[in-house]
């Protein structure tokens, strides 16, 4: 008797063939996945320049940071690049580009990262978009403000960052909306107030990692934060 499938599973089929197929024909496969039992943290860059960022980013790799999120939005590609060749090139295989993702094909990074908009303009054609991008053991990853999104996304990120979980420190009236994410088979990462001090809140809440800007460049000890977070997720 003929077996017939539901049209949840051809559809489920149908996106998982093609998002294998844009994987073999686009060279964005095999690609650094984060370790689902291992937390990440996530730095990103404050939008603005400040005093000693390039020393004080030295130090946090030289402390383990393996994902900095660089997210420049008022720097040019030129800018981009002075900014990179300021880093210690040993470093640059753990930072993720925001914009002007050619970039991935002029430095070692670690990979591109598509914020909420850029991702609704192209997740529809990815393929045509990563055709001129070389992905090879690259991360794919991008922002979200709704978990319905996250788990109605067919593409496959490596990672998606979810905010705001906590009230922001950095975006005054950016209100925390708690969100819990157990339900949702993906790697998550919680961004928005995240701090020292909520660090459990957020495993509690079911993510995999935290995304963390004010904490770090708005503290006037940096590398002690980083410290104890990473400390916290290791323990």
């Amino acid at each position: 008797m003929p077996y017939h499938l539901s049209q949840k599973s051809k559809k489920d089929f149908h996106d998982k063939c093609e998002s294998f197929t844009i994987s073999v024909i686009y060279n964005i496969n095999p690609r650094i996945i984060p370790n689902s039992s291992k937390k990440v943290i996530i730095v990103i860059a404050p939008e603005n320049d400040i005093q000693n960022e390039i020393e004080i980013l030295n130090q946090l790799f030289q402390e383990g940071l393996q994902f900095y999120h660089f997210r420049k939005p008022h720097k040019n590609y030129e800018e981009h690049c002075d900014y990179l060749n300021q880093i210690d090139p040993q470093y640059h295989n753990r930072i993720v580009v925001h914009y002007f993702h050619e970039l991935i094909n002029e430095f070692n990074l670690k990979g591109i990262h598509f914020q909420e908009q850029k991702r609704i303009n192209h997740i529809d054609n990815p393929g045509q978009y990563f055709k001129g991008l070389n992905m090879f053991g690259k991360t794919i990853s991008s922002s979200f403000h709704e978990p319905e999104d996250i788990e109605t996304c067919y593409f496959e990120f490596d990672y998606h960052v979810l905010s705001p979980v906590f009230s922001s420190i950095s975006k005054q009236g950016y209100y925390g909306r708690g969100f819990n994410v157990n339900h949702i088979d993906k790697t998550i990462i919680g961004m928005g107030g995240v701090t020292t001090k909520n660090l459990t809140d957020v495993e509690v809440l079911g993510f995999k990692g935290v995304g963390v800007l004010g904490s770090i460049w708005n503290n006037s000890d940096p590398i002690t934060v980083f410290k104890t977070m990473q400390n916290h997720f290791t323990k």
